[in-house]
């Protein structure tokens, strides 16, 4: 479903909203409007639904950074240095890049541009017809391509991945110009769609025809169009004659993902020198340390481009690249080829692992056991440290007295066993996700359904965001608050519930209903959910229409991998005994994270940053699910740090989400900043006051990390630092 357009009755404004994804935006008009469809191919760009309106002005929400150009795509202006600005009368296109879809004015008039507190403002001088074309972020896969279930046929699929690539530009470095590869299923016999086809890059990948070498291969092969053939040796190959080891000395999977991260950050640093003429951080980082012409390399061929990239060491650039967003751990087995492509729409590095092995999962991690005391009769409830003092930090160490668990039995009830969880190697990257048996500590735990999901889920039927909190045990209502956390935003609508003491046929009949998440709160064990009449066990439900989930009781895997077995996308688990108390402060948090725009795989990493590694939440199905729309498009962290005594060191870190993935740019409106970054940049850092502190907090509400704590900008000023 194409975005769509209201008029606002209750005030000049046309409201933009993209059904599927859960986005909204609006732009206001000096008057009321009455608009009109227009052809979409009126636009430079591609837009999938177009408008016509007249006004004399528009007004962004907020500090939009608004790019203007020529019909022709030339780009003549650029706020990032939110500077007033004024052009003559022409024909031009203006992209405002912090709408959470492609969002493009088309007009033919003079401009004046002009920065308020909060927003900013497009002033035409006269009444002009101003068109309107949004573009949503979401992708689909062109199709399915059936292959035979062995590793010379997995290449096969695989060489297609790159008939997705919407170019072979640096341009493709964009996560809306790459596509989502197609489909992978297993069958009799290789079978690809009319249409879909491998672009003509000159690149292959000579790979010896097994599993452990095709897999971790699949994004590189995706991002570079290049087709997979079957050889001795692993290498990259140009029809240019360009050879490339890919056995480096710290062993093939390692190489394959320093070439993809490389040649995925001089893409980016190229691109400058093309439609998206910006300052651009990691260009100024890396321009000083290579020999390479970058204006020269836009012009070039992907694969003569890529020669050049490959010449510099990847030690030269390696502070410079981006962090990268996912490590994907694929079991080496046939089945698991139908996980691909999905891998490869989030361009993951992939590692082929051995049988994992058993881990023991505490249930007082070392970090956290001097804060809170097991009583297994629940006589006494510690008081959350959240909301006793409104810039009281979470997860600060504090005095929490007796507490209990969140399970009804001892360990052996349970319906996880120690053998089956197991610890899987440490990864660099910000998520980690595991496609194979077993229960990974730290990871997300995915399927090929769970991913197959993310393609097939349609347009909702509903504007809003419904959410149901549901809390079965009344001494755990201090975490009943995070009703408070779900909703008030801006451009959004949430439905939010509260159920308490639910029986198990109440339970069972809101699982069955559709709704975007639910937040549960209370106990679980080997028998399942527990409500005053008993117990409810996910695993014999046939149908769940609930999206995502939070299960915030003691080892809830299991039933949380039911629920992604029985219809839901994915939600955030336990693996281990979990104290009341840390429980409500963890719920609490992910509740905001969530809120915020917050992936689940990148939320519950923000929380074990706060509190450490050892306590064992994971995500289980599709970790990269959001529950809604960053203000800012992408979700931002804070990490602030004193330097003097007015002074402090910022670094504002965006992270990858849907509709902002590896390869997109924002620009941190913090202090003296005057330059873009790529989203999951390497940490860069800038010097603010605390009365820039205070302009950044009130944007919008982001985690905020300072002196070991996590507080949030709506709670914080300047002078509490």
């Amino acid at each position: 479903m194409d975005p769509t357009f209201t008029v606002r009755t209750d005030y000049t404004a046309v409201e933009i909203a993209d059904p599927i994804e859960n986005a909204r935006f609006e732009l206001y008009t000096a008057s009321p409007v009455e608009p009109s469809p227009v052809p979409t191919d009126e636009f430079y760009f591609p837009v999938d639904s177009a408008i016509a309106v007249e006004s004399s002005a528009v007004d962004v929400p907020k500090l939009a950074n608004v790019l203007v150009r020529t019909q022709s795509g030339e780009l003549v202006a650029d706020n990032a240095d939110h500077a007033d600005r004024s052009l003559d009368h022409g024909a031009y296109v203006l992209e405002l890049s912090t709408a959470p879809m492609k969002l493009y004015l088309s007009v033919e008039s003079s401009l004046e541009v002009r920065h308020g507190e909060a927003t900013v403002t497009v002033d035409f001088g006269d009444e002009t017809v101003v068109g309107v074309g949004a573009r949503s972020f979401h992708d689909r896969p062109a199709g399915t391509v059936t292959t035979t279930p062995d590793p010379v046929g997995t290449m096969d699929a695989v060489s297609l991945f790159g008939s997705a690539l919407k170019t072979t530009s640096p341009e493709r470095s964009f996560p809306t110009l790459r596509g989502h590869p197609p489909l992978v299923e297993l069958g009799d016999e290789f079978d690809a769609p009319e249409g879909i086809a491998r672009p003509d890059t000159g690149v292959r990948l000579e790979l010896p025809a097994d599993y452990r070498h095709v897999y971790p291969a699949a994004s590189l092969a995706y991002y570079l169009g290049a087709e997979v053939v079957p050889a001795d040796h692993p290498r990259l190959v140009t029809d240019a004659g360009f050879e490339y080891d890919l056995d480096g000395p710290r062993g093939y999977e390692t190489t394959v993902g320093r070439v993809l991260r490389q040649t995925f950050l001089f893409d980016c640093v190229t691109r400058t020198e093309g439609y998206y003429d910006v300052d651009l951080h990691e260009r100024e980082a890396v321009e000083p340390e290579v020999e390479l012409d970058f204006a020269a390399l836009y012009d070039r061929p992907l694969a003569e481009r890529l020669d050049a990239y490959l010449s510099v060491p990847f030690e030269s650039v390696a502070d410079h690249v981006p962090d990268w967003s996912l490590t994907t751990d694929v079991m080496a087995t046939p089945n698991n080829a139908e996980v691909l492509p999905f891998v490869a729409a989030d361009l993951a590095l992939v590692r082929c692992p051995s049988d994992p092995t058993g881990a023991s999962v505490s249930p007082t991690p070392e970090p956290l056991g001097e804060f809170f005391r097991n009583d297994p009769d629940g006589d006494a409830v510690a008081e959350s440290a959240v909301g006793a003092n409104k810039a009281t930090a979470l997860f600060a160490p504090t005095a929490l007295g007796d507490d209990f668990t969140r399970s009804t039995t001892d360990e052996s009830g349970s319906a996880v066993t120690q053998g089956e969880i197991f610890n899987p190697e440490p990864v660099e990257t910000v998520e980690h996700a595991w496609i194979g048996e077993g229960f990974p500590v730290g990871a997300n735990k995915a399927t090929v359904e769970s991913y197959r999901r993310r393609v097939r889920q349609s347009a909702p039927d509903k504007t809003t965001i419904e959410i149901h909190v549901v809390c079965n045990d009344e001494r755990m209502q201090a975490e009943g608050v995070v009703e408070e956390f779900y909703g008030p935003r801006e451009l959004l609508q949430f439905d939010v519930s509260v159920h308490n003491e639910l029986t198990t046929d109440e339970l069972r009949d809101l699982l069955a209903q559709p709704a975007d998440f639910l937040h549960y709160i209370g106990h679980v064990d080997g028998d399942g959910m527990r409500c005053p009449d008993g117990h409810l066990d996910a695993r014999t439900l046939s149908e769940v229409n609930v999206k995502a989930f939070v299960l915030n009781a003691c080892r809830s895997y299991a039933q949380g991998e039911a629920l992604v077995e029985a219809g839901s996308y994915g939600g955030v688990v336990t693996l281990a005994e979990i104290a009341n108390s840390v429980a409500t402060d963890i719920g609490q948090t992910l509740a905001r994270l969530l809120n915020c725009g917050f992936p689940l795989r990148v939320a519950l990493a923000v929380v074990k940053d706060a509190i450490g590694p050892a306590y064992q939440y994971t995500t289980v199905g599709d970790g990269n699910l959001t529950l809604c729309q960053s203000e800012s498009g992408c979700p931002l962290h804070l990490k602030i740090e004193q330097v003097c005594e007015d002074e402090f060191e910022a670094n504002v870190r965006a992270y990858s989400s849907p509709g902002y993935e590896l390869g997109s740019i924002y620009f941190p409106i913090i202090g003296q900043n005057s330059v873009h970054q790529l989203v999951s940049a390497a940490d860069t850092s800038l010097r603010v006051t605390r009365s820039e502190l205070d302009d950044y907090f009130e944007r919008e509400v982001m985690p905020v990390n300072y002196e070991g704590n996590l507080y949030w900008t709506d709670e914080l000023a300047g002078a509490d630092l």
